[in-house]
Parts: structure tokens; C-alpha cells; sequence
């Protein structure tokens, strides 16, 4: 029996469901007691420091898992959970944390983006059974944006780079505790939880030095889900956002089903953009939510999901928060949420206002699972101008002039499915959302979704200049070429595509070959 430490933060259900396909029964720890009890214990944790250490106080964890680590009793802590080990951090000033171990936690202070959002190498840097079976060139999934500082040298498991060594593992006796997530890292991760579970008695991994880590270019898969005329759940994929052919919703495939696919070809992560018109309230389309619970038993990489993330009433007149509805996907296994409409208007009442109002959606759910849980989707599309000074918007001299020869224009945003504009541009919504707290920007593009002409570098090049969260391309891939196009050309973290992988036009293995000894890879 595998004890489970969940104070209500993030996707735990990856976890339980990596460790039940290990044949091990999962008990969610409720009282201090159970964590006392535990055999082993597994603490996972996303979001914000402060959240989670008030959390940790009010049901007295605090005091239970700080007695279960002074009995050096079987301990994996990950992400957050290997934060909350260290006595302060910078990211919640004046609050304490357990103090297990001496040091603090820094946020990182790099000339990179930040949120560290993808797949990195470790250093191993002493014996440990955690890593057994393991090649130590393998990749994990990170997604933080602090890291820990100990005062003692002695407790480094692994160090990881990102335009510094950072620690990204620390081992104390039989506690062990990972900034990686383990449950979102394929293979590998499945092996780490393994060797977790283990008899206590298998022995130790020997010294593993990789030299400097790099962190991996990611391929995601995407997967726009929606009723067809039958009201069944499909992928679909639009052409220039029109997802009918002939009258009828184009069918590609059951959504479970190709994530599943999409896992064991490699995929770096999967996101599911929710493109049903909700006519009441989103955690009523439980079908969606089905799918993410049953996508996440048998895949084990990041799944972000989009759709209908914002305040609803229903038809009782009950209100219904944003962070209402990002919880129930958090909790059914996705690990990003995607916010796409929503966030322009989010952002005009912020151009109007000036000022936070600290109840956007992006503002309270980031403060409650952290930026990186927070994808921000952009859907714009080119707009011609005459001079540079013409429109109150960002506007860029671009070399592919439009048919009367003008040579200037800006990204305009849309709405509901790119069908109407907003006076607003990409790169203004992006810094923007940054600034009330998004971790990450899925930039897609209507002028080249569904033409396999490629990437909009232009685009692409405006937004990750004026940014420093990662960006995802998106909208125009055709073949393997415009991913090494993509990666080089522009500051772009992630390369996303749909419909050449869910066509098999382009496999995903195929796009890793070709990138493999031209980019970093996983």
C-alpha cells in the first residue's frame, strides 16, 4: 500500500494511476493519523507555495509529515513536495516551510524562459536504488519556475541546467524528492516510481555524470474534440477553423484513442482543445471529463485541455467560478489549462481599466496551481495596413506583403472560433497575460491553420520577443522540415501539429528522426 499526501492542489490522479499500473494499491492519506500510518509516502505538489503550506497547517500535515521525515521512513516528494522539505522560499516571503532540510528555494534568475516548462536531463550525483534500471541519459519532465538551494551538498541526488546547474533531486537516508515530475516522464518516470516501490533491499544505482543537461524541443500532439451531428465525442481538425467537410463534422478519431496513440509514438505532450459550443455549463459535458480520466490510466506525459474555462451560472442560478471548472479538469487529469476567448476579454477590460482586478481567470487560478498551470491560447490572424502608425496596435513590417502590395500589419485576436475580431493584437495580449500570470502562450494562427504551408515565423518571432514564458507554434505544419524550421528561426519552445498526425501524413516518430542530431530532442 502506497499513502498519497493530497492537500487539493493539481493532477494526483496521474500519479495514482502510474502507480496502480505498477500493481500497487493507492491510500489517499484524509488525517494526520494516515500519514503516521503510512508505509510509504508519496507527496506530490503544484501551484503556490503559501497555498500549500496554509493547507499543510490548517489539517495539521505539517506537524504528521514533518514526524514521518525525522523517522527517515520511505518518502517521494515531488515538484512542490520537494520545496515544502526546505525552510523558506521566494516565492511566498515570511512563510516557513517544513525545514527539513536546510536552504531555501530561488526563483530562477536566467536570460530563458520562465516557467522551465519541458523535457531536461539529470546529473546523477550519488548512489541511489531510486534510478535502477536507469541509462542516466534519460529525460524528465519538469515545469517550475523555482528550484531549491541547500546549504548541505551532501543531500543532491541530481542537478539539472537551465542556464545554470540547479539541484533538481535531493536524498536524505530513505527520503527522496524530485523537482521532475515522475508521473508525466514516459518510461522513465514509470521506473522511478518502480524503484520506489521496490523491496527496500535492491541496490543502489551507481554514479550516473552526464556532463550539462539541455533541455528537449517538445512535439505536441493536439486534439480538437467536439460532439458531431450523432453527439458522439470525436477529433476533428478545421481548415482555417471551418471543422465540416460535405455538411458533416469531420471524424478523425476517438479522442482516447489517439491520445493513446500519440503517447507511444512519442509525443512530448497532448492537449485537448474542447471546441463544443457549451450551450449551459462546461462540467456538464462529462464526456470531456471522461476522457481526460481515462486518457490519463494509460498516458503518462503533460495533457493540457481548453474549453469553457471561465464564470458560468447555471440553470439553478448557482454562480460557478472559473477556478471551479479548471479544478474539476485539474482533478481529472489534466495538468495545464488552456483559456482562449475568455483571456481577450480578460485583457480589453484590463486595457480599459489599467489596473489587476485579481478576479480575472488567469489571475486566481494561477495563484492557486501556479503559472504554469495556465496556457493561454491565441487565435489571430493578419491584418494589412498602409504605414506603420496607422492602427493604436503592434504592427510589424513583414515579407510577405498582401495582394495590393502592402508591405505592414498587425496580428489581430479573435473570438469564438476566429469568426469575430477584437481591438486588440497578439503580442499586446500575450505580454498582457504574462503579466496577470500565465505560464505559457499556445499561439496558433488562422491565415495558415490547415495549408501545410508552415509555421507564421513572423508571428511567431513578435510574441517570443515580447515575452519571457514559453511559447508553443502552432497552426500551418506540413512536413518535418517546418518543425527544424520552427525551432531555429524563432525562439519557440514547442512545435504543436493535428491534423498530419491524426491523418498519418507525418508521423510524430517522423518528426523525431528527422530533428534527432539537428535539435535537442527527448
Amino acid at each position: 500500500m502506497i499513502t498519497l499526501l493530497d492537500y487539493g492542489a493539481g493532477n494526483v490522479r496521474s500519479i495514482i494511476n502510474a502507480i496502480e499500473k505498477l500493481g500497487k494499491e493507492v491510500f489517499t492519506a484524509k488525517t494526520p493519523e494516515d500519514i503516521l500510518n503510512a508505509k510509504k509516502l508519496v507527496f506530490p505538489g503544484v501551484g503556490n507555495f503559501k497555498t500549500m503550506m496554509d493547507v499543510l497547517h490548517r489539517e495539521g500535515f505539517a506537524e504528521a509529515l514533518l514526524a514521518y521525515l525525522e523517522e527517515n521512513r520511505p518518502f517521494l516528494g515531488i515538484c512542490l513536495g520537494l520545496q515544502a522539505l526546505f525552510e523558506n522560499s521566494e516565492e511566498a516571503p515570511g512563510v516557513s516551510g517544513l525545514g527539513f532540510i536546510k536552504g531555501s528555494v530561488k526563483r530562477f534568475s536566467v536570460n530563458l524562459s520562465v516557467p522551465h516548462i519541458g523535457w531536461n536531463g539529470i546529473c546523477v550525483k550519488k548512489p541511489s536504488p531510486i534510478f535502477n534500471g536507469l541509462s542516466g541519459e534519460e529525460k524528465f519532465y519538469f515545469v517550475h519556475s523555482y528550484h531549491v538551494v541547500p546549504e548541505d551538498e551532501d543531500v543532491i541526488l541530481t542537478t539539472t541546467d537551465y542556464g545554470y546547474c540547479f539541484v533538481s533531486a535531493i536524498c536524505r537516508g530513505n527520503v527522496t524528492a524530485t523537482q521532475f515530475h515522475p508521473e508525466k516522464s514516459g518510461k522513465a518516470g514509470l521506473a522511478v516510481f518502480q524503484n520506489f516501490i521496490a523491496p527496500a533491499h535492491a541496490p543502489a544505482a551507481p554514479i550516473r555524470k552526464t556532463g550539462k543537461t539541455r533541455l528537449a524541443k517538445r512535439i505536441v500532439a493536439c486534439l480538437d474534440v467536439r460532439a458531431n451531428d450523432q453527439g458522439d465525442l470525436v477529433v476533428t481538425k478545421g481548415d482555417q477553423y471551418d471543422v465540416r467537410e460535405k455538411g458533416e463534422v469531420r471524424n478523425l478519431g476517438r479522442p482516447v484513442e489517439l491520445a493513446r496513440r500519440y503517447y507511444e509514438e512519442g509525443a512530448d505532450e497532448i492537449a485537448f482543445l474542447n471546441i463544443t459550443g457549451f450551450r449551459d455549463f462546461p462540467l456538464e459535458d462529462m464526456p470531456m471529463l471522461e476522457v481526460l480520466r481515462r486518457t490519463s490510466e494509460h498516458v503518462f506525459v503533460p495533457l493540457t485541455i481548453g474549453g469553457g474555462i471561465r464564470d458560468y451560472t447555471d440553470r439553478t442560478g448557482r454562480t460557478w467560478s472559473a477556478l471551479s471548472v479548471a479544478s474539476e479538469y485539474f482533478r481529472s487529469g489534466a495538468d495545464k489549462i488552456s483559456i482562449g476567448s475568455d483571456a481577450v476579454a480578460i485583457v480589453e477590460k484590463f486595457l480599459e481599466t489599467k489596473k489587476k482586478s485579481g478576479n480575472s481567470a488567469i489571475e486566481k487560478i494561477s495563484s492557486v496551481y501556479g503559472n504554469q498551470a495556465v496556457v493561454i491560447s491565441i487565435d489571430p490572424r493578419r491584418v494589412y495596413v498602409d504605414r506603420e502608425d496607422d492602427v493604436p496596435y503592434v504592427v510589424i513590417e513583414t515579407e510577405i506583403p498582401d495582394d495590393k502590395g502592402r508591405k505592414y500589419c498587425w496580428f489581430q485576436c479573435t473570438v469564438k472560433g476566429g469568426r469575430e475580431g477584437r481591438p486588440v493584437d497578439a503580442v499586446t495580449l500575450a505580454r498582457v497575460c504574462e503579466d496577470l500570470g500565465a505560464g505559457e502562450i499556445l499561439l496558433n494562427s488562422i491565415d495558415r491553420d490547415g495549408t501545410n504551408s508552415g509555421f507564421d515565423m513572423e508571428l511567431i518571432n513578435a510574441v517570443a520577443g515580447a515575452v519571457t514564458i514559453p511559447v508553443i507554434a502552432s497552426s500551418g505544419a506540413g512536413c518535418e522540415e517546418h518543425f527544424l524550421e520552427v525551432f531555429t528561426k524563432t525562439e519557440a519552445e514547442a512545435g504543436l501539429a493535428a491534423g498530419i498526425f491524426h491523418r498519418r501524413e507525418v508521423p510524430i516518430i517522423a518528426v523525431k528522426q528527422y530533428l534527432a542530431g539537428r535539435v535537442e530532442i527527448r
